[in-house]
């Protein structure tokens, strides 16, 4: 039995399944991460999305966000995103957590949603507190280089910064679904941010099987029940073929 097969037998089987994705899912629709070879950090320091230095000076990571706001725009789910959905479609989602900001499993059709680093959907005033859609944020900064609001406060994408806690609503519902499930799959994530790598550890305390596909070595390929090493499209379009 080869490993899409096994992987198949696997959701065949199991009714609660719960799944955290990184921005190896993301990268397949053209958004790029931070970490990797052409990622974000070899263009710009980490300190870009430190909310201590944004709080000094968001110029820079208004310039970063510049540039990722037409990639967010254009992006399309591709077959990964297209396999998460169909495992709520078929009923067998408990939650799909995601460490990314850019809305594409929702575009894909999942409700069952966690954002545990928050999204640029929304953007709050640090003053004020007032808040601005996405749309209202693009149209702040084809004018400003940092966008403000009415009252001269600046304006923040409500993404995680290094720095901030991650939503703790969101963060307790991944952790209940994690106890409660009874296949966790890991996609396109190293699991080295915490604490989102946390989360598939509780399905491993549980004795649950842990699936991980991504291209390169996981923090936890040791405990893993599956290692998938190939690009998610390929990989997700032969599952769906058989699902």
């Amino acid at each position: 039995m080869d490993k899409v097969e096994y992987l198949v037998r696997l959701i065949e089987e199991k009714n609660r399944i719960f799944v955290l994705t990184g921005a190896g899912i993301s990268t397949e629709s053209g958004i790029p991460d931070f970490r990797g070879e052409k990622g974000l950090y070899t263009e710009y320091p980490e300190y870009v999305f430190d909310i201590d230095y944004f709080r000094k000076d968001p110029s820079l990571f208004y310039e970063v966000t510049k540039k990722l706001l037409p990639q967010l725009l254009d992006a399309e789910p591709n077959p990964a995103h297209k396999f998460v959905y169909k495992l709520e479609e078929m009923g067998k989602l408990l939650l799909v957590a995601t460490q990314n900001i850019d809305g594409l499993h929702q575009k894909a059709g999942n409700k069952k949603v966690v954002e545990l680093h928050g999204s640029y959907k929304t953007s709050h005033c640090l003053k004020c507190g007032k808040e601005f859609s996405f749309e209202d944020l693009v149209k702040e900064l084809e004018n400003a280089t940092v966008p403000k609001c009415e009252c001269g406060g600046m304006i923040k994408p409500d993404v995680v910064f290094f720095g901030e806690p991650l939503p703790q609503d969101a963060l307790i519902k991944a952790q209940e679904a994690a106890k409660k499930a009874t296949l966790c799959i890991v996609m396109g994530s190293s699991l080295v941010v915490y604490p989102a790598a946390y989360l598939p550890l509780i399905c491993v305390q549980e004795k649950v099987p842990l699936v991980i596909i991504n291209k390169g070595e996981t923090a936890l390929d040791s405990f893993a029940s599956l290692k998938i090493e190939k690009r998610l499209r390929e990989f997700c379009e032969s599952v769906l073929k058989l699902l």
